[in-house]
């Protein structure tokens, strides 16, 4: 099976650190930008990088861009170059294309050009970095819908040594322990028989109330 290929448009900071994850994965990338510096940044480490419009239908029919299973528009200067890119990448066929927003506006124009997936790193960041802060034992926050959100925390002090069913998360908060992450490695699905200890990683499930009331416990106790 061949690797999966991604054309990333716009090699600024976001669309460069994306491209080079890609990469890193054991992915196929071309990136894409008109300005030359970038491209000579990302030649060598990209499987292809070109400078090239990427709102110009001949060009990127030359480049193949419509063979690619996902386009991935990351222009976060431009507003109508990034819109003229995502509907390009549509009109040629392209599997899957993922649009960068900078603004609401920006996201709404997308969703509505039939762009499968809209992102917002700044305000994704933004978020994860307000929980972070208020939080302490916080390490990553990930929304799944407006009332549920998987979390990473730290095991405090308070919880060392103790087992997933002296925790009993699921019955006391409504939450659930999925995930541990140690120095002996990660154990998915942990069982009630696993026990936690400090500076080990819980990655937890459940409503937004529920992971707070579990955080606050979790701190107050300290």
């Amino acid at each position: 099976m061949k690797p999966q290929q991604f054309v990333v448009i716009g090699l600024g900071r976001f669309g460069s650190s994306l491209a080079l994850e890609l990469m890193s994965m054991g992915y196929e990338v071309l990136g894409i930008d008109h300005q030359e510096e970038r491209v000579e940044e990302m030649t060598g480490r990209l499987t292809h990088a070109v400078m090239a419009d990427a709102t110009d239908e001949g060009i990127m029919r030359s480049l193949g861009v419509r063979n690619f299973d996902c386009g991935i528009v990351a222009i976060g200067d431009n507003m109508e170059r990034s819109i003229l890119a995502a509907i390009l990448l549509k009109e040629l066929g392209v599997k899957q294309v993922v649009g960068k927003a900078i603004s609401i506006l920006h996201g709404r124009a997308l969703s509505k050009l039939g762009v499968d997936r809209v992102i917002f790193p700044e305000r994704d960041m933004g978020i994860r970095v307000a929980h972070q802060l208020v939080t302490p034992n916080l390490l990553d926050y990930i929304e799944i819908s407006k009332d549920y959100k998987v979390v990473e925390l730290t095991v405090p002090a308070c919880m060392n040594g103790k087992s997933l069913s002296e925790l009993n998360t699921r019955a006391k908060y409504g939450c659930s322990i999925i995930a541990l992450n140690r120095e002996d490695g990660i154990i998915v699905a942990p069982t009630a028989h696993d026990h936690v200890h400090q500076g080990d990683i819980m990655v937890v499930i459940g409503s937004n109330d529920s992971i707070e009331e579990f955080e606050d416990e979790a701190v107050n106790a300290e």
